[in-house]
């Protein structure tokens, strides 16, 4: 009999590449990854992974075992989710999603709906991890995650898998952050052509954040001048405060500017950024599924972070977030 557990184990394997950012995708620890899969190796009585160098990647053996496998795992996520369906409306909400979300998104809204969940639903596990849009989505798309919440700029592609529905939360909306000092500082909307000889920080170079902030100034030469990079957006705050650099931060989950620093919005397009709740078709009728998603869109509904008229954000000064 084959252990569906370790063929998981196998598939994290081959889509996060090593054994090492499998284990860390599935919560367990690098010996355990590699002891289910020595045992699926004994149950089906051929090699499975062989080393390259430092690393390993699967024998043709266990492409195969990974690609068969898709199938009845979705046919099993399916059947578990009838049955809990079957079980009436009334049935405690029991079992376990695995939650991937983007930093912000985790202050700003995943905390207070877990909390939430925690206390409707005692039986119910959320366990979450922290990851960027691409990673959540194959996370999500193989199986490791269950629900993960996402963002989208205007013009960054995000690609997502046929198997997975996306169900939109809010738009978001990221100002420009300034010293209240800086000769910019009294305006309405600012221009990304007036922008373009200030000090930036930004995200790192492979985040959609930072390929939206160079979209930005798309036909402005030479801009933006990035000459700081943290992947905290409080970090950005606290250098622009400085007088060191001006930043583009999201709302979400950006809290109080202080008497220090204005918001102002970019003028239009203005710099937005869909948030999406995705999860596998599978997992359509799932209970545990449907409460999560359900609170998250409660949540986000009634948030004081969805997207504003630049006019309003401009007028409320330092309470612009």
């Amino acid at each position: 009999m084959i252990d569906l557990d370790a063929v998981v184990s196998l598939r994290a394997v081959a889509t996060q590449g090593s054994v090492v950012a499998a284990a860390a995708a599935l919560g367990y620890t690098p010996s355990a990854v590699s002891q289910q899969v020595k045992r699926l190796e004994r149950e089906t009585g051929v090699a499975l992974l062989e080393r390259v160098g430092r690393g390993v990647v699967l024998t043709d053996a266990g492409s195969r075992l990974v690609v068969a496998s898709s199938p009845i795992l979705a046919d099993l996520e399916r059947l578990r989710a009838d049955l809990q369906h079957a079980a009436g409306e009334d049935a405690r909400v029991v079992g376990e999603i695995r939650v991937a979300a983007f930093s912000t998104v985790v202050r700003g809204l995943v905390t207070p709906v877990l909390a939430e969940l925690a206390a409707r639903h005692p039986d119910l596990r959320l366990p979450l991890r922290e990851s960027e849009p691409w990673e959540t989505i194959a996370l999500v798309a193989s199986g490791q995650r269950d629900l993960g919440v996402v963002h989208r700029w205007g013009g960054v592609a995000l690609a997502m898998p046929d198997h997975l529905i996306a169900t939109p939360l809010f738009t978001d909306v990221a100002d420009v952050i300034l010293p209240r000092d800086h000769p910019l500082a009294d305006r309405t909307v600012l221009h990304p052509a007036e922008l373009a000889d200030e000090r930036w920080v930004a995200t790192f170079e492979a985040t959609i954040c930072r390929q939206w902030l160079r979209r930005l100034f798309d036909g402005v030469p030479n801009a933006p001048r990035i000459v700081h990079e943290s992947m905290e957006f409080q970090n950005h705050l606290e250098l622009a405060r400085a007088g060191l650099a001006v930043a583009l931060v999201p709302r979400l989950g950006r809290g109080e500017l202080g008497p220090d620093l204005v918001a102002i919005p970019t003028a239009e397009p203005a710099s937005t950024r869909d948030v999406l709740a995705i999860h596998r078709r599978t997992q359509a009728d799932s209970p545990a599924l449907q409460v999560a998603l359900d609170a998250l869109v409660a949540c986000a509904g009634e948030a004081p972070f969805r997207s504003e008229s630049p006019d309003a954000v401009a007028g409320r000064g330092e309470h612009a977030d």
